[in-house]
């Protein structure tokens, strides 16, 4: 059975802003209560994503982690309370466009 596959992102004034690998970040911080943890997991350097988060944070114009660095309890990042709120839309948001592809699949193309 064939089944309707797509990328989503968010763009403004044509420069890609948000999408599903800053959202796999986040969430995934969400889950661990550490980036360094999080980017662990899907294989990509501390840098290189809190470089790629400042770039996002400064294009939404509003930050997306609280942190702490090490001491003696350790480190954390958590998310912001806009960041929260940025992924549970994005979240919502994924789910519906899949239903609605998923939708018009069935009605234009569900012979294939």
């Amino acid at each position: 059975m064939a089944q309707v596959k797509a990328k989503i992102w968010i763009e403004q004034g044509g420069i890609k802003i948000f999408g599903d690998g800053p959202w796999d970040i986040l969430t995934r911080v969400e889950r661990t209560g550490s980036l360094r943890q999080a980017v662990a997991e899907i294989k990509m350097s501390y840098s290189q994503a809190w470089r790629l988060l400042r770039i996002i944070e400064k294009k939404l114009g509003f930050p997306l982690l609280e942190k702490q660095t090490g001491g003696a309890g350790g480190g954390y990042s958590m998310l912001t309370a806009r960041a929260k709120a940025l992924i549970c839309a994005y979240s919502q948001f994924r789910i519906e466009a899949e239903q609605t592809l998923n939708n018009l699949h069935q009605a234009y193309l569900a012979d294939l």
